[in-house]
């Protein structure tokens, strides 16, 4: 398993858990507001190399702080690009930690095969744009078939679980929003994130729009709030 970087403690990432944060490098999405290019493209990822993380390490670590976590969480990238992502997985499950998986639904079979195994006991899916959007979107990687997949295994999962949108004003209109939220009709949880310009894997997103805290809490409230259990704004 390949580890490009760590967060040894966090109490956001898992809710209600004490987690630690691992992240992959590689990613089949190119979405241009992406925070964490360095975990994407791979001439970045070339220049990194040399400072991933050894299973072996991480494990020890574990071993070490196994007391003050819950949980582990993987994100990226995108970590069900890991060919040996199961074994990993298990090996982690079986040192007694919760695990939380950040996908960007990609690959609907593997979230079934780490579902069904029992390898996994909470997944955050982002949903980037409505699914007549998603190839221009992140690229053609993006598979509407296979995002709508992985939204109904995820929902019918029986585990806790949460939905997330980066939102960006020249990408998500009103009409693109209202698409996004008859996708995930019914779930139970669903985070808006504000799109922040800085570091982004496309230089031209510096120049892109965000929505207002005002603005966000309307779209929140009179677009998703219908439809969905439970819908707040992260900042």
């Amino acid at each position: 398993m390949q580890i490009s970087g760590i967060q040894k403690f966090t109490l956001l990432d898992y809710p209600n858990k004490t987690a630690c944060v691992i992240f992959t490098p590689g990613c089949n999405f190119r979405c241009g507001f992406c925070h964490n290019p360095e975990f994407v493209l791979p001439e970045k990822i070339q220049k990194i190399k040399d400072s991933f993380i050894p299973e072996e390490i991480f494990f020890n670590f574990l071993e070490r702080r196994g007391k003050l976590l819950d949980a582990v969480v993987i994100s990226g990238g995108e970590p069900s690009l890991m060919p040996d992502i199961i074994e990993f997985v298990t090996k982690i499950k079986g040192m007694g930690f919760l695990v939380k998986l950040d996908s960007n639904g990609s690959r609907p079979g593997v979230i079934r095969d780490m579902i069904q195994a029992k390898l996994v006991d909470y997944i955050a899916m982002d949903i980037k744009t409505s699914l007549e959007k998603y190839t221009s979107l992140v690229g053609t990687s993006g598979n509407p078939e296979k995002i709508e997949e992985s939204i109904k295994i995820i929902m019918d999962s029986g585990l806790p679980y949460e939905f997330r949108s980066t939102i960006v004003k020249e990408d998500h209109p009103r009409e693109v929003l209202e698409q996004m939220a008859r996708l995930i009709s019914g779930a139970e949880k669903y985070y808006l994130q504000r799109f922040r310009p800085g570091t982004v894997l496309n230089p031209k997103y510096n120049d892109f729009s965000s929505y207002s805290s005002e603005e966000m809490e309307d779209i929140a409230k009179n677009i998703f709030s219908p439809v969905i259990k439970e819908v707040s704004v992260r900042e």
